[in-house]
């Protein structure tokens, strides 16, 4: 109670310490403020360089459609092309130094399997695919190789018949009608153009034209001395192609592919022969291994390639007749100089048939004639017409 002064002032510490607290919740706050303009600033260098995470992509998928397309062409090749086949021929070659001898492979063609009979096979190719081989080999659809024999060949018509073991022999061509094809008519060839490495190429086209007669050198001594019967198209028909099958829109053989013209300034102009007109020559080969022909004994001009200055004044002809067959040499002792035929005489008819080209007349003569028959013609000498009768015979020439 001695120390008691009232008028000494009291302590108030609790004000004291509320001004302590503000100033720190200040300090805070602006400690907050200036952290949060730090991170502000900081983040965009932060996340540049964050590694990224990329989203997977869904693959994506190419669609394919599968069509099975079918056109007449389609059908046609799938029906006939097993039964063309490739012809390689094998000839003997002799080393000069050892005088030894051994096998090569001169060349291949093609060739159309026609028949099944007695566990054979036959095949149809052409004479230049085969000639001079010491040994042949077939080449069938499905790769398998068989060796074939020559069972006859025939330079005039350029045909060759074929026979191989049926084993592995599954299909077989179907004879069409080429009489019955029209211009401008869709053909298909197939065949092995340059070698077995094109097996089975198929080219396709139209009829270019029919009844075709072509100058061919058979012994290739620069002198023209026959006229293959053909047909025109502009299928693609190359070396090797030979003996292959020329086929219509049915899948029928229609002609054997032969040749081309193959001049620089030629395009499109193939050739086959007709298979009305081979169908004989086959029948022929197979029996008798050759062709047994009727002959005249004559050399022929068809009428169109002789100028008309010939035609009126060397020929005489009358206006009117514009085709027909003209006789350029008749052979010494044949049918045609035993019958009177001579030199410039103008056929133009045959047993009744018009005859307008040598087409025309190697048709009657071999298709209606046999050896030993008669034939009677008609011929237009010096403007006159004049009857002949002819005793056929079997010859080389026409």
């Amino acid at each position: 109670m001695d120390n008691y002064n009232p008028y000494e002032p009291i302590e108030e510490p609790k004000k004291e310490k509320k001004k302590g607290l503000a100033g720190y919740f200040f300090s805070a706050l602006a400690g907050v403020m200036v952290g949060a303009l730090l991170v502000w600033f900081l983040i965009p260098s932060v996340v540049t360089n964050l590694p990224i995470t990329k989203t997977a992509k869904t693959p994506m998928e190419t669609k394919q459609l599968s069509v099975d397309v079918t056109t007449d062409v389609t059908g046609a090749v799938e029906k006939a092309s097993g039964a063309v086949v490739g012809v390689t021929n094998i000839q003997s070659v002799t080393d000069f130094w050892s005088q030894s001898q051994s096998t090569k492979e001169a060349g291949t063609g093609s060739g159309v399997i026609y028949k099944k009979e007695g566990g054979k096979a036959y095949v149809i190719t052409n004479y230049h695919v085969v000639e001079g081989a010491k040994k042949l080999e077939v080449t069938l659809a499905d790769g398998t190789k068989v060796e074939a024999n020559l069972v006859g060949s025939d330079i005039w018509s350029d045909l060759a018949v074929l026979e191989i073991d049926d084993a592995g022999v599954e299909s077989v061509i179907e004879f069409g009608d080429s009489d019955a094809l029209k211009q401008g008519e869709t053909v298909i060839a197939i065949g092995n153009p340059l070698g077995l490495e094109f097996y089975g190429s198929v080219t396709t086209g139209v009829v270019s034209g029919k009844d075709r007669a072509i100058p061919v050198d058979l012994n290739e001594d620069g002198v023209e001395d026959w006229q293959a019967e053909a047909l025109q198209t502009d299928a693609a028909i190359n070396p090797g192609n030979s003996g292959g099958a020329l086929i219509n829109l049915a899948g029928q053989l229609v002609g054997i592919n032969s040749m081309k013209i193959s001049e620089s300034t030629v395009e499109g102009m193939g050739l086959a022969i007709p298979v009305n007109s081979a169908i004989p020559i086959i029948e022929d080969l197979e029996q008798n291994g050759k062709v047994n022909r009727p002959s005249m004994g004559v050399t022929l001009i068809d009428l169109t390639n002789v100028p008309a200055f010939h035609q009126r004044d060397t020929l005489k002809l009358p206006e009117e007749v514009t085709t027909g067959v003209v006789i350029d040499e008749v052979v010494p002792n044949s049918p045609a100089e035993t019958a009177g035929m001579k030199s410039y005489d103008v056929i133009v008819e045959m047993d009744g048939k018009k005859i307008e080209n040598t087409i025309d007349l190697r048709k009657h003569l071999y298709n209606e004639k046999e050896i030993g028959d008669q034939l009677k013609v008609k011929v237009y000498r010096q403007g006159k017409l004049v009857e002949l009768t002819l005793k056929l015979v079997e010859t080389d020439t026409l």
